[in-house]
């Protein structure tokens, strides 16, 4: 049955060329923009993905940029349900330029590792940056960002954290390299706490927030409650939620970027729908007399309707696979350029599947009211036209 279609086909589409090519053209284009939107959208959400449901973020009421006393950690873990507690603060990290900032924390070693044992690193370089208080845990994308190797001097400076001498200058070594294989930022560096909060020259005894493990992921919603009260009408009043909400709040920060691009690409299909579907339209009248013919010859209704949405759909799936191959090509092209702004920035799988199915229902949507027209034209006057 399909092998019959095919030389109708290929035939078909040699026909009128020039007015093939363009409508392949807008289809690659509507796809094309399609795969990059998906890509970008894979990037802003593969960090609330990754982001623990079992970890609360507690910080200051008014803004993460106040302080919290570090005397609430101890007040924290006494909290039923937390199993664990570990101090955070923005140290704002540069290297070299100060426009190129590095998110740095100093934490707690080893309840950080706890918390969070997506972190893959080598046992040997855990124990040696847990060692050494000047020593800090970096991610692997900023360590292929700056080339900094496992045992690296790095002259760290801070645009917010000045030492006890006045010098913004950290020597830190780099100790540790994580990797994270369910993806997520890694360009990212953890200090030592203690080292920071001796060395550092204001705010001692004063912590950016709290990153707090509970032993259950549906309680954690009642436990963030339950640490606020503990600090409600006190000088540092708290605010706490999830991980993963704190991460998607960020997200929906930037988020109208992915909605406008989809805006975009959902205008750019209608257009490449109408313009296909008045493709299959053209070829249709122009081939009134073969389809009669075919009729002839004993072609069925039924036949002569597969042979026109085969043609509507090959088109859209030629032109929609050009598009996503495009949008792949792109996104590994371009992904170490966006690797410091947008990780993980790539075509995902189920993008490709969703963009397969588009394309199947598009193509099937612009041929059906040609095909139906040439489904129901008689023999006689098919070839009475000329």
């Amino acid at each position: 049955m399909i092998g019959r279609y095919l030389p109708l086909l290929a035939a078909s589409l040699r026909r009128r060329r020039l007015r093939v090519f363009f409508t392949l053209a807008s289809i690659v284009i509507a796809f094309l923009l399609f795969g990059l939107a998906e890509s970008l959208r894979y990037s802003l959400q593969s960090g609330v993905d990754v982001a623990g449901a079992d970890r609360l973020l507690t910080m200051h009421k008014v803004s993460f940029t106040q302080l919290l006393p570090a005397s609430y950690e101890n007040r924290i873990e006494a909290i039923d349900g937390v199993v664990e507690v570990s101090p955070q603060t923005w140290f704002g990290a540069w290297y070299r330029d100060e426009r190129n900032q590095i998110p740095a924390f100093p934490v707690d070693p080893e309840a950080m590792l706890r918390m969070y044992p997506e972190f893959v690193i080598p046992e040997e370089q855990r124990l040696a940056w847990v060692a050494d208080r000047t020593g800090i845990l970096i991610g692997r994308g900023l360590a292929d960002l700056t080339g900094w190797k496992v045992g690296d001097a790095v002259p760290l400076r801070s645009a917010i954290w000045r030492k006890e001498d006045g010098s913004d200058a950290w020597d830190v070594t780099v100790r540790a390299i994580y990797d994270q294989p369910q993806g997520g930022d890694t360009r990212q560096i953890f200090l030592h706490q203690d080292y920071f909060d001796e060395a550092k020259g204001q705010a001692k005894g004063l912590v950016g927030w709290y990153v707090v493990k509970v032993t259950d992921a549906d309680r954690a919603q009642s436990i963030g409650r339950e640490i606020d009260l503990q600090f409600a009408n006190s000088p540092y009043e708290t605010k706490t939620s999830s991980e993963r909400a704190m991460a998607q709040s960020f997200v929906n920060q930037v988020g109208n970027i992915g909605a406008i691009l989809r805006a975009i690409v959902f205008a750019v299909f209608f257009t490449m729908l109408l313009v296909t579907a008045n493709t299959m339209a053209q070829s249709v009248r122009e081939r009134t007399n073969e389809i009669g013919v075919l009729k002839t010859l004993g072609w069925t209704n039924a036949g002569v309707l597969g042979l026109v949405l085969a043609e509507s759909v090959l088109i859209t799936l030629l032109g929609g696979t050009a598009g996503l191959a495009g949008a792949w090509w792109l996104s590994v092209q371009f992904e170490p350029v966006f690797r410091q702004y947008l990780p993980g920035f790539r075509l995902p799988a189920d993008a490709v599947a969703v963009g397969v199915a588009i394309m199947l229902g598009l193509g099937l949507v612009a041929g059906a009211v040609p095909a139906l027209q040439a489904m129901r034209l008689r023999i006689v006057e098919a070839l009475r036209r000329d």
